[in-house]
């Protein structure tokens, strides 16, 4: 009887140390995802599923652990599991995202995020690893010479991993009660880690990439033909007066790094943010109502969209995931018109897979870090600092073979936004951010180095030859900082008013196109077809979403990454319809159309990309001409 008594005595401790465990982890996923991570928490039920929902993967993750190695393999899954939410903490920090599978692939870029890294990390951070040592003292120091029948069996381990399958069943439940057909918002992220929790999401992440690695395997060219019919009953007619406006002429692009539009005619303690660019838009076309589209590939995003009129991936970034794919992209359809096209970024060259992806963009050449004269005094932050690029850019161009497309991408103006003491030119900001803060900074020096190269070109042989085209490439201020958005802007940063801070401006320059301002909606992926058709360029590529700025007959209409679009009356944003010029709720019906073609759209431009499927566009073709 003293036996069974010992026995039962240990299982008892055994089984309060299993509490004591899954508890402290539970409280620090529920502390992470409540209170790191901004889920946008609206009632009293979806706090409870938050709280609920890490159970499943606790379960899970620890009841393979026991399976595996007992009572190592439960430590090991307790370590393994604080790294991954720690990874995802500062993931999030950077990018206001969780890490996805195809992210994973672009680690080497941490080699390149310098400051970024040491901007992110907290030193409050130890404090989500205290619990990890108190796991170790009590799953190595509290051995089982301390207690006799501490060692866990395996058959435990099988039980809690089963387990997890029924309070997953329950949270995914309970979870569409608040919204129904969870899991199909696979682009909404924050809504699945707020509904299944973080580990769960990278579970289903994992499930969602074997579901993407086999469209290509099993792709054919009839899935091309839902596309090509969406896009033959959305096409309008390009401006015809601007057709050929600027052919044979020169393109330059210009993407400036993390500049938004609510920086433009705005000042800082009575002085202007971009006083240069402020006076420029008024010599150009310049488009107020621009957003940029771009999601986890960022700067990459917009250099897809931009050359594709695709949209980039929801998940990770095509010119990493899907870099050896077909494309009919700018630089192909124009060296097919006699244009030399080339790229210019100071950055390393293989940085987000570029040497491959331009190679594949059909780009002739790619001038990066070792072609630029980048030395200590010129760089600072990121690299290359953006007046001695636009400077060495300009002489490069000057060497060109005529007529060229050329694309240029700053630096400087990149988190953490920092920049040395005598390029500062104004003040910083004295909001609660200390990010939005230094961003005016880099933003006033990143219009300064661009007054000097507008002028320098000016003055230069290409200025007559040539169409500028100077567009913002992704936000820079995350919603991450909008209390200190609306400190700066005088108002609450609501949905409507988030979704209008991801504007980018727009300004396109050349003999022939009209000084003026356009409140046009549209986005990135509607500067392929606007350029061609200055150009005068019959671009007989199909498969695009976009359309010309300058059509009389454009359906004004631009989809984000997310789901969420604006039109000429209304900006849906969350399922939620706003009134786009008042920014007021409407209720009923008004945004459905809206939402329903921004999905349409999107899951339509992912099947060509996830499928390669431009590769059978020369057989679709054969087969329309037969059928015609």
């Amino acid at each position: 009887m003293f036996q069974k008594w010992k026995r039962n005595d240990a299982s008892s401790k055994k089984k309060l140390i299993y509490a004591v465990v899954f508890a402290m982890f539970w409280l620090k996923m529920t502390f992470i995802q409540g209170g790191v991570f901004t889920l946008g928490l609206e009632n009293i039920n979806q706090a409870a599923i938050l709280a609920f929902n890490p159970l499943s993967s606790i379960f899970l993750l620890f009841g393979l652990g026991i399976l595996l190695a007992g009572r190592k393999g439960l430590l090991g899954a307790y370590i393994l599991g604080s790294v991954l939410l720690y990874l995802n903490v500062l993931f999030y920090r950077e990018y206001n995202d969780f890490i996805t599978i195809p992210m994973l692939g672009q680690l080497a870029n941490l080699a390149g995020l310098g400051g970024s890294i040491t901007n992110i990390l907290s030193a409050t951070d130890i404090f989500l690893f205290v619990d990890v040592v108190a796991a170790i003292f009590l799953l190595i120091y509290l051995n089982p010479s301390r207690i006799q029948s501490f060692l866990p069996k395996r058959k435990e381990g099988l039980v809690l991993a089963a387990i997890a399958v029924p309070l997953f069943l329950i949270n995914l439940g309970w979870a569409q009660t608040e919204r129904p057909e969870l899991l199909k918002r696979a682009f909404d992220r924050n809504l699945l880690v707020k509904n299944i929790g973080v580990l769960d999401f990278h579970i289903y992440d994992s499930v969602l990439q074997g579901q993407t690695e086999m469209k290509k395997t099993f792709a054919d060219s009839n899935e091309l033909v839902p596309a090509l019919n969406y896009i033959n009953e959305k096409d309008v007619d390009p401006n015809s007066e601007l057709n050929g406006v600027a052919e044979g002429k020169n393109v330059i692009l210009l993407s400036l790094e993390s500049t938004q539009t609510f920086v433009v005619d705005r000042e800082l303690n009575g002085k202007e943010l971009t006083p240069y660019f402020n006076d420029l838009k008024e010599e150009g076309a310049y488009f107020s109502n621009f957003y940029h589209q771009v999601k986890q590939g960022r700067t990459s995003d917009s250099e897809f969209i931009l050359d594709n009129s695709l949209y980039g991936l929801n998940r990770g970034a095509a010119f990493f995931t899907h870099a050896g794919n077909e494309y009919e992209a700018t630089p192909e359809v124009l060296g097919e018109e006699g244009y030399t096209s080339v790229n210019m970024h100071a950055n390393d060259q293989t940085f987000w897979n570029r040497n491959v992806m331009y190679d594949s963009l059909g780009y002739d050449k790619y001038f990066s870090k070792k072609d630029y004269d980048v030395t200590e005094d010129k760089s600072y932050g990121w690299g290359y600092l953006d007046e001695y690029f636009f400077s060495d850019s300009l002489d490069k161009m000057e060497e060109l073979e005529q007529p060229f497309y050329s694309k240029m991408i700053t630096l400087t103006n990149h988190y953490p936004f920092t920049l040395p003491e005598d390029k500062k030119l104004i003040e910083e900001g004295d909001t609660s951010s200390g990010t939005l803060n230094r961003y005016f900074q880099t933003i006033r020096y990143q219009d300064e180095a661009l007054k000097q190269f507008v002028e320098e070109f000016k003055r230069s042989e290409l200025y007559d030859d040539t169409v500028l085209v100077i567009y913002g490439d992704h936000f820079g201020i995350s919603e991450n900082h909008q209390k200190a958005m609306g400190e700066y802007l005088g108002k609450d940063i609501n949905d409507y008013e988030q979704f209008q801070l991801q504007r980018v401006p727009l300004l396109i320059l050349g003999e022939g196109i009209e000084p003026k301002e356009h409140d046009t909606v549209g986005g990135q992926i509607d500067l392929r077809p606007t350029i061609m058709n200055l150009l005068g360029v019959d671009d007989d590529n199909p498969v695009q979403f976009g359309h010309d700025l300058f059509s009389k007959d454009r359906n004004e209409m631009t989809i984000t990454r997310d789901g969420n679009f604006a039109n000429e009356d209304y900006v849906g944003v969350n399922e939620t319809c706003f009134d786009r010029e008042t920014g007021e709720k409407v209720e009923g019906e008004a945004c459905a159309e809206g939402f329903k073609q921004a999905q349409e759209e999107l899951e339509l431009s992912d099947s060509i990309v996830y499928g390669d499927l431009l590769r059978y566009l020369d057989e679709t073709e054969m087969i329309d001409q037969e059928r015609n």
